[in-house]
Formats: structure tokens, C-alpha cells, sequence
């Protein structure tokens, strides 16, 4: 195993940072999307109830069925993996800034329309910073639910450390398949905490301490 490692260090590090690239760059634009349809329900509350349907379902989709249905549209490679990571990882995040911007006390927006602010001033300044601890609360989830879609979307040659997984998978019976599938599982999991390090320090960071849990 570490002499399979050691060869192939240099493949393995840049799979790892394939991955992670995809899985932050998949749930950054899925955060802006989930805020921004968030903020609509919020201002139409009738919207909701569509919204958590579309979510119920939308987790239920199979990766496997979801990226066949990509693949005819999109093709083979990064596009293909990319909306499909994007699309699981707007669900956990959509709900919690669902829930986040419709716990903040009115009486808070009330003070500040009576300060002057405008509707969007009031977002920017007063309902996001206090929704942001729940919604970064999605943000994590999404973050660690992508890491798995992302090592299956290596199927239609999408990038990161799933492309071992599937090798190891393809070559079962041969002097390296177990390596492949292990090293590509193992690297996933270490990705994936080290991203959620990255992220509670970021948490530190940009929420603030008085509302901080």
C-alpha cells in the first residue's frame, strides 16, 4: 500500500485538490442560489411549501439517476459533474436559510426600517448576519453530503479522487484494485475533513460572537 502511495503521490495530491476544487466551487454556487430563493420564500410565504416538496424529492433522486439524465445534455466530464454537485448541495442549504431568515426577530427588521434602511440594506445588514449562523450550519452539511456525489460523478469522467475509486472498481481481481478503491475512499474522507476544518474556522471567522453558539 505505501509503495502504491508513494508512487503515485504527485496523482493522488492532484486528485485531492480536484475534488476539493469541485466540491467548493459546486457549493459556493449553491449557496448563492439557496440564499436567493430563501429570501423569495421569505418575501412569499405560499412558495414554501413548493420549495420543500422540490427538496424532498430532489434528495431522493439517486446520484446514479440524476447524472444519467445530465449525461445527454451535458456529456462527459466537468459540466456534467459540476451541476450535479451543485444540485444536491442547494437542498440542505435552501433549507436552512428557509428556516434562518424566518427566525429573525421582526421587531429587528422594524428597528431597522425605522433606522431608514431599505429592503435590501436591512438584508444585507441585519437578516443575513443573523441568519448566517443556520445557514452556514447547511453550508457544512452540503460540503460533506458533495464530497460523496463528487467521487460519483467520476462515473462520466468527472474530476477528483473518484476516478480511483472506479478503477479499483473496474479492475477487481487485479494486483491493484484494492488500492485504488482504498486510496480513493480513504482520500475522499480526508478531503472531506479537512474541508470541514477549513469551514469552522471560516465560521469563526464570519459569525459573530454574540450570536454564536
Amino acid at each position: 500500500m505505501w509503495e502504491f502511495i508513494g508512487d503515485r503521490r504527485s496523482d493522488i495530491a492532484f486528485l485531492s485538490y480536484q475534488h476539493a476544487s469541485l466540491v467548493l466551487q459546486a457549493v459556493l454556487v449553491a449557496t448563492v442560489i439557496a440564499v436567493a430563493i430563501a429570501v423569495v420564500i421569505t418575501r412569499v410565504p405560499r412558495l414554501q411549501g413548493l420549495a420543500n416538496m422540490v427538496s424532498a424529492i430532489g434528495l431522493t433522486i439517486p446520484s446514479f439517476a440524476l447524472i444519467g439524465l445530465l449525461l445527454p445534455l451535458l456529456g462527459l466530464g466537468v459540466p456534467t459533474a459540476f451541476v450535479a454537485v451543485t444540485f444536491y448541495a442547494v437542498l440542505p442549504i435552501l433549507r436552512n436559510a428557509v428556516v434562518g431568515l424566518q427566525g429573525v426577530d421582526p421587531t429587528l427588521l422594524e428597528s431597522a426600517k425605522g433606522m431608514g434602511m431599505n429592503e435590501l440594506t436591512s438584508l444585507m445588514r441585519v437578516r443575513l448576519p443573523l441568519a448566517w449562523p443556520v445557514i452556514f450550519a447547511g453550508v457544512r452539511i452540503s460540503t460533506q453530503m458533495s464530497m460523496g456525489v463528487a467521487a460519483i460523478a467520476a462515473l462520466v469522467l468527472g474530476p477528483g479522487l473518484g476516478t480511483y475509486i472506479f478503477t479499483g472498481l473496474t479492475q477487481i481481481g487485479g494486483a491493484n484494485a484494492l488500492n485504488y478503491a482504498l486510496v480513493g475512499t480513504v482520500g475522499v474522507i480526508a478531503v472531506a475533513l479537512v474541508a470541514d476544518g477549513l469551514l469552522l474556522l471560516l465560521g469563526r471567522l464570519t459569525i459573530s460572537k454574540g450570536i454564536r453558539s
